[in-house]
């Protein structure tokens, strides 16, 4: 019988949701509902001197704002609470003390003092201390202490930690979903702390253990546990659970804009994007970080890039909506090469989004940005729903987010104050003031108002004035806006209405 699909994102509260970790959890959730199967968010907390607070919530409101919904968890409850590992500390010990008991792991009563030592020893002979097969029988633990002092070390409560017994000169082998066969030399793997002194476990064995009790049946994480991989595979094996471990699938890593080495919060704060998901303040620091959310992204703008760094559909598509990605996301178009942040396109996305949002529901939206940048009383046309509606038609294509529109359409909101002085300067010519009296004087006689009529009425004025209309189009728009550039001009025009174009030429007029 096929065991049901099950997958599971597990983090660490240590701080705000980095984007990658953010991409781990949409491609087991991806990967989860394309299978039928269940998305667990389980939190890694067993390091406690790491622990931030509010962090955990951090999470679970960064996954809720992607769209990506918990089945099991600690947002959600189960069949196979606690979800923190803190409150399941001691499940772990059983397991560590049956990895002691068989041989397969060993006390270890070196102290941190004692450690250090050892890598200051191996710095000054320019190499780097390993604690494993070449190193053990030297230091001070149970193997390479005898029977009678190991049983008076723990008679006395000593502090210890329990490492795992990696074999010598044995090659470790499991497929992985992404990258294939993948092959370690035992030699060169170091006795993983499985239980630390504290009592508390390491990820190590903590997250092999609950995959087990929790049913995962394919771990999705990042390319950094890649080199820890044999120890696990070794822990399955020594457990006699191999038949019970999930399929490993290792992700590639998010890299820098250059393509040079991982992407981090600082490349952020450099290059002038967020890293995260939602906006974090430190509670230590009260340092702010930006999140997407707060910088303007849509979730789903957000959710598609990060699918498509790393991962790509074998087709042309780019866009996609969740139901979209479930259906085409597959572990084997992830790729294996790390895939290079690109804020242009992450900000491509975000227009793409922009433009299947409906008119009407971003006009409630920038309603009070526009009143806040403008001054404008509510109860004016200019505010009210089918104005905003038109003006965001207009100036859906010349924005990459709506928190733009109320500045960059400022001129449809108020006439300008100021006029772009690079046009004038470069276009005026004293015998134009005879066509814009002219232009302001046939726009009067109009009785109906539209963007055709106005663009046709503009023309034949300039040929009864012997002008090309390209040699005054663009004062035309600098007389009505202020600006070189904006939204399409005679939409422009026929929105703005009749008296207030007229109105805004001859204030212009003056000014010139």
């Amino acid at each position: 019988m096929q065991r049901r699909i099950r997958t599971r994102f597990a983090p660490s509260p240590t701080g705000p949701l980095h984007m990658g970790g953010v991409r781990t959890a949409l491609y087991a959730w991806l990967f989860a509902k394309k299978n039928a199967g269940d998305f667990l968010l389980r939190i890694e907390d067993t390091d406690q001197n790491r622990f931030v607070p509010g962090a955990e919530q951090y999470i679970i409101d960064a996954l809720h704002w992607c769209g990506i919904t918990i089945d099991e968890g600690v947002s959600v409850g189960g069949t196979h609470t606690p979800y923190r590992q803190s409150e399941r500390k001691e499940i772990y010990r059983s397991y560590a003390m049956q990895l002691v008991e068989s041989g397969n792991a060993y006390y270890a009563f070196d102290t941190a003092h004692q450690l250090e030592q050892q890598r200051k020893n191996a710095e000054e002979k320019k190499e780097t201390f390993s604690y494993g097969s070449a190193t053990r029988m030297k230091l001070n633990n149970s193997l390479a202490l005898s029977v009678d002092e190991v049983k008076e070390l723990l008679s006395k409560n000593v502090a210890y930690a329990i490492r795992l017994k990696i074999p010598e000169n044995e090659t470790i082998t499991f497929t992985d979903l992404i990258r294939g066969v993948v092959s370690f030399d035992s030699n060169l793997v170091d006795d993983k702390v499985l239980l630390k002194s504290d009592g508390m476990p390491t990820y190590h064995l903590a997250h092999i253990v609950d995959d087990y009790l929790m049913e995962i049946t394919h771990a999705i994480r990042g390319e950094e546990w890649l080199p820890s991989a044999p120890a696990h595979i070794l822990i399955y094996r020594y457990l006699g659970l191999t038949a019970q471990m999930p399929h490993y699938a290792h992700l590639p890593l998010l890299l820098k804009p250059d393509g040079k080495g991982k992407l981090s919060k600082r490349d952020g704060d450099r290059l002038g994007f967020p890293v995260f998901p939602l906006e974090w303040k430190d509670p230590s620091t009260g340092e702010v970080s930006s999140g997407y959310r707060e910088s303007g992204y849509y979730p789903e703008a957000f959710v598609n890039m990060l699918a498509m760094l790393g991962w790509n559909p074998g087709t042309a598509q780019e866009i996609f909506n969740m139901n979209e990605l479930i259906a085409a996301f597959s572990l084997d178009h992830v790729h294996k090469a790390g895939a290079r942040f690109d804020l242009e396109k992450t900000k491509w996305y975000n227009t793409q989004w922009m433009l299947r949002q409906p008119n009407e529901a971003i006009a409630k939206r920038i309603k009070p940005m526009v009143a806040t940048r403008t001054g404008i009383s509510a109860d004016d046309v200019r505010l009210s729903d089918n104005y905003l509606t038109a003006c965001v038609a207009l100036l859906k294509p010349r924005v990459q987010f709506e928190k733009e529109m109320p500045e960059k359409g400022i001129y449809l909101f108020k006439a300008p104050s100021e006029y772009d002085q690079t046009v004038i300067s470069k276009k005026w010519k004293t015998e134009f003031i005879s066509f814009f009296k002219m232009l302001s004087d046939e726009f009067m006689t109009l009785q109906d108002w539209s963007s055709q009529l106005a663009e046709q009425t503009f023309k034949t004025t300039a040929e009864k004035n012997n002008i090309k209309p390209g040699e005054v189009l663009q004062l035309f728009r600098v007389f009505v806006s202020g600006q070189a550039q904006g939204v399409d001009l005679f939409p422009m025009i026929q929105l703005l209405g009749k008296d207030e174009v007229i109105k805004r030429l001859e204030t212009a007029l003056k000014f010139v």
